[in-house]
């Protein structure tokens, strides 16, 4: 399986449809701010955009998505998985968007006992299969994904929480625009793949036919 994952796109998104239509591709995952605070409408129209290539989209809202961003996500062609988990083939996906608290007071945004409380519900629904795909906004604290320039630490503790308790293979955020770059928790690879609107993004292959399926993962300029 090759997956592409990216976010951060603030309503940027052209970049990625040159590349989704001269590549193959499996699964699209989107982490978040899909608009720069709206409008809502807007999320919808660049969700159906990137989902002509009739390849599967799952995505999540951003702290910078307005709250009304749910609906029009489940109008459109993609799939929410905030608060939600997936399964393809052995493979579980769960996703939680927004961030924990920021001193901006931007639209999304919850109690880190509320990520904790909600992460954990749907974890628990597909923590027996081989491979786990953790989509979060917000970065885990204390990583190198989650940096600003001043080098303080902005992450949620409750996502770090959640990965260290159940180690999923993998966690692909964003949220954090300077902190671009790899970390591991425990056995978990953690990305934070930049912005979209900068042309980055995370691929993401998968030997799903393997015994013991490797998992391969790498921040690519599209």
């Amino acid at each position: 399986m090759k997956i592409l994952a990216f976010g951060d796109l603030h309503g940027n998104y052209l970049k990625v449809l040159d590349y989704l239509n001269n590549n193959n591709l499996d699964l699209i995952i989107i982490t978040g701010d899909i608009t720069n605070f709206g409008p809502a409408e807007l999320g919808e129209e660049i969700l159906n955009e990137i989902s002509q290539f009739n390849i599967p989209v799952l995505t999540i809202p951003g702290n910078c998505d307005p709250i009304t961003i749910h609906s029009k996500i489940e109008n459109s062609k993609a799939i929410n998985i905030h608060g939600r988990s997936v399964i393809i083939k052995d493979i579980g996906i769960c996703g939680f968007g927004g961030s924990n608290p920021t001193p901006f007071n931007t639209p999304l945004e919850f109690e880190e006992i509320q990520i904790y409380e909600e992460a954990r519900k749907v974890f628990e629904i597909v923590s027996k299969q081989r491979i786990l795909l953790f989509i979060t906004h917000a970065p885990p604290y204390g990583t190198k994904t989650d940096q600003l320039t001043s080098g303080d630490h902005v992450g949620s503790k409750s996502i770090r929480k959640i990965i260290e308790e159940f180690q999923p293979t993998l966690n692909i955020c964003g949220h954090i625009h300077e902190s671009k770059g790899v970390d591991k928790i425990g056995i978990t690879q953690v990305i934070n793949p930049g912005e979209l609107s900068d042309g980055y993004g995370c691929l993401i292959h998968i030997d799903d036919f393997a015994e013991n399926p490797e998992v391969k993962a790498e921040i690519t300029k599209l």
